[in-house]
């Protein structure tokens, strides 16, 4: 079914003409946009400043609200509704004008629990308790902060240009992007039902890999889809200085942790892309106390529902394995539950191919590069209905060129997304995102 959609997709990218690299972006837009730099070096300074949690946005929601209403946009807060009932801090705003297509332009609200070390003058020292109770910092590690700037900046660009294009502009704020629960619950609170079904939906994300100053597409496979699984490992408690007495559940953990990556390496077709990591690992209360058990989440990223399914079989079987051959009795056996995150980012082929043409025309072929796909994990993908809406991401430059040229050149890499030093190069990163982005939405409802 997959493969079909791409050949059909493909196909049709063969058949249309790619109109847009024949059209020219509007002779102003650079220097428009090098106009609002002071303006969006503020807003971007203040998002940093000021980052919150996921499905704790309230803020972040309410600024980037106030700020798309201060430019003629129909804006709607609170847009989101999560499993527990609780309701999201989700931004809609409409910019109807005329009949035509209509164009979704997503940015995520949420930050990280990563206490940042960057020494930036405009450095976050935001702390709060998080869900867990546990005191922590915050940081826009990812990202989010840009792309909410040049969202703003877009928006900015496409009500003072509303002779230009016609149709609706339909902006997203979207919450709990790092939760990977936002889109889903802006969408199971009936986003398309109230707002109106897209035409088309866009997104960038910032890439610490790829210079300032540039952006990437492909179309097919960008980000894999994420299963997030959690597993109770039991043993039979005791003293610490009688481990024969007991069954060690620590030690059995530890060895399912070794054991586990060999999953991938050899259990796997070498063909199919697959990442499984342990990140957390719980259990005791004191240093001369074997516990009951021990709790483990692990994340695990594939573009395959079945080689999903093949891991998931196969962590199962290990836990039990290593548990038998522990001497576990069978009433205390491992259990392991999965919950689905996200499924994998998807581009629409032929839609790409048209977004890549109207960003040579806005910045030139140099600055337009071949995006590359990974494993790391988004939700923007669901707002695409399964493919039934064509969707593309792009990568938006972020790195100090000369940087990436010497990381490059010694093999150590800079400061990632997530990183307590991640930061973005932001004076090329938000014009050239503004101006790609203002091109792309102007040429579609064109």
């Amino acid at each position: 079914m997959l493969l079909h959609r791409y050949v059909v997709a493909a196909t049709l990218a063969a058949a249309l003409p790619l109109f847009a690299q024949s059209q020219a972006p509007p002779a102003d837009l650079a220097a428009s946009v090098q106009s609002q730099l002071p303006a969006l070096t503020e807003t971007y300074h203040h998002l940093h400043r000021n980052p919150e949690l996921s499905q704790h946005e309230e803020q972040t929601g309410a600024f980037v609200a106030a700020e798309l209403r201060k430019l003629g946009y129909t804006v709607t807060e609170h847009v989101g509704k999560y499993p527990d009932g609780t309701q999201g801090f989700g931004v809609v705003a409409i910019l109807e004008n005329g009949p035509g297509p209509r164009l979704l332009l997503r940015t995520e609200l949420d930050a990280l629990p990563v206490e940042e070390k960057t020494g930036l003058d405009f450095a976050s020292t935001v702390k709060t308790t998080n869900a867990q109770g546990q005191q922590v910092s915050v940081m826009h590690a990812c990202g989010h902060d840009l792309h909410m700037t040049v969202l703003l900046g877009v928006a900015r660009e496409m009500t003072a240009r509303k002779s230009q294009w016609h149709g609706t502009l339909m902006l997203i704020g979207q919450p709990a992007e790092e939760a990977v629960g936002g889109a889903k619950a802006m969408l199971a609170d009936h986003l398309y039902e109230r707002f109106g079904r897209p035409d088309f939906s866009i997104a960038e994300h910032d890439s610490p890999d790829i210079p300032a100053g540039t952006v990437a597409f492909k179309g097919g496979p960008l980000l894999a889809g994420v299963t997030s699984i959690d597993m109770t490992i039991r043993g039979v408690g005791g003293h610490g200085s009688a481990p024969q007495v007991g069954k060690d559940p620590i030690v059995l953990g530890a060895e399912f942790v070794l054991v586990a990556q060999t999953i991938v390496s050899r259990q796997i077709d070498p063909q199919e892309p697959a990442v499984l990591t342990v990140g957390q690992f719980h259990g005791g209360t004191k240093n001369n106390i074997i516990p009951d058990e021990v709790k483990l989440g692990l994340t695990l990223r594939t573009y395959s529902p079945t080689v999903r399914d093949q891991i998931v079989a196969a962590v199962r079987r290990t836990a039990n394995g290593l548990a038998a051959a522990y001497g576990v009795p069978a009433d205390r056996m491992p259990t392991v539950t999965t919950s689905e995150g996200a499924p994998p980012t998807l581009n629409d082929p032929a839609l790409a191919e048209r977004l890549r043409g109207y960003a040579v025309a806005a910045l030139g072929k140099d600055r337009v590069l071949d995006a590359r796909a990974i494993m790391a994990s988004e939700d923007f993908g669901l707002f695409s209905l399964d493919g039934k809406i064509p969707s593309v991401m792009y990568w938006l430059g972020a790195a100090d060129p000369a940087k990436l040229a010497e990381s490059r050149r010694t093999g150590v890499p800079l400061p990632g997304l997530h990183s307590a030093l991640f930061a973005p190069d932001f004076e090329p990163a938000v014009t050239t995102g503004v101006t790609a982005m203002t091109t792309i939405a102007l040429d579609l409802l064109k």
